[in-house]
């Protein structure tokens, strides 16, 4: 114990005091987390931008209190020059143009560049005339929709970046940590003076990961303690601290991949650009950074076998959606089957020196 606590305790104080060590393990990341969560701050459903060109009755005969509903959703804007609306639809820079014709029939133009926003179009304008027709017919309505969201009314995008991100940077500070630090100290020939001195393998081993364990709780409390500001509003859920063991089994998943790229790499340059080639794909893939809701299906299934999609989607149900054990043991089971399999790896290709 001894020896554990003086190489844990000089790793920690050589972590503390580098710098850019603190820097692109927990700012950085944290940097992301206010990035995105004040871009996103005041997101809401889409609103849409509407021409009208020349009179339209469906629109003209609308009442004070049905045009002040209207505009909840649709900035509606008289233009009677055609071709000047059509250009402006054509451009981006409106939704749509509504026209009526002699026959009274009501004309949409919209521009199919952007599919969601041209479907948004077509799906309001639809239902104002829809509600239009209904109104006119003076008969009650045969079936009626009541939609809510599953989530809190108060549910913000905050509850999404906060668990993706946190597992980026867990991801991020574990491998490179662990690279790092196994090149550095080969090269600084402090493996073999660990080798030569009186301290047990099981010490040299455990004192770098509970450092790595106790940064990754650090990164926790940090990402929570300002995603959970009023500023950002995260509303964490009753079992919230489940995250914990899935934070420490996803960091040692993580380290594991570093002791392999550090048993094999040999210079801190070729460790780094490494680690990065691994990391920035895998957060992209597993989005981390944004949903692959709408991603292709080969893509969503290569993030099916990453680490980093399990992490960051386990901590977003035991964090944000009320999960619990169920949500976390399956994750934390497989990270740590992936730890030891990987860590089997880095012991085969591991070297106490260059030599």
């Amino acid at each position: 114990m001894t020896a554990f606590r003086s190489l844990a305790r000089a790793q920690l104080l050589g972590w503390s005091r580098d710098r850019a060590a603190v820097f692109f393990t927990v700012l950085f990341p944290l940097l992301f987390l206010l990035l995105f969560g004040s871009l996103f701050k005041g997101a809401s459903a889409p609103h849409i931008t509407l021409l009208q060109n020349g009179p339209v009755a469906l629109f003209d005969s609308m009442t004070p209190d049905r045009r002040a509903q209207l505009n909840e959703e649709v900035t509606l804007v008289r233009d009677d020059d055609q071709a000047d609306a059509l250009e402006k639809v054509r451009n981006g820079d409106d939704d749509g143009l509504v026209s009526q014709g002699p026959d009274g029939r009501l004309v949409l133009r919209y521009s199919v560049a952007d599919a969601t926003r041209a479907a948004t179009v077509q799906g309001v304008v639809n239902g104002i005339v829809q509600q239009a027709n209904q109104e006119a017919s003076h008969a009650p309505p045969t079936y009626v929709l009541q939609a809510s969201q599953v989530e809190d009314l108060s549910t913000k995008p905050i509850q999404y970046l906060t668990p993706g991100l946190l597992g980026w940077a867990i991801a991020t500070s574990g491998t490179f940590t662990a690279a790092l630090t196994l090149v550095v100290w080969r090269k600084k020939f402090i493996l073999r003076r660990l080798r030569l001195a009186p301290v047990r393998l099981p010490a040299v081993v455990a004192a770098p990961v509970a450092v790595t364990l106790l940064v990754a709780l650090l990164q926790t409390a940090v990402f929570l303690g300002v995603a959970t500001l009023p500023y950002y509003g995260l509303k964490l859920t009753g079992q919230w601290w489940i995250a914990l063991p899935l934070v420490l089994s996803g960091s040692l998943a993580f380290m594991s991949i570093g002791l392999l790229v550090g048993s094999w790499a040999k210079t801190e340059q070729t460790a780094t650009a490494a680690a990065q080639l691994i990391v920035l794909p895998m957060a992209f893939l597993s989005g981390s950074f944004f949903p692959l809701d709408s991603a292709p299906g080969w893509l969503k299934t290569i993030s099916t076998v990453l680490p980093l999609h399990h992490l960051s989607t386990a901590m977003q149900n035991v964090l944000t959606r009320g999960g619990g054990w169920g949500d976390a043991l399956p994750t934390i089971g497989g990270l740590l089957l992936f730890t030891a399999v990987l860590t089997l790896l880095a012991v085969r290709l591991f070297r106490w020196d260059d030599a």
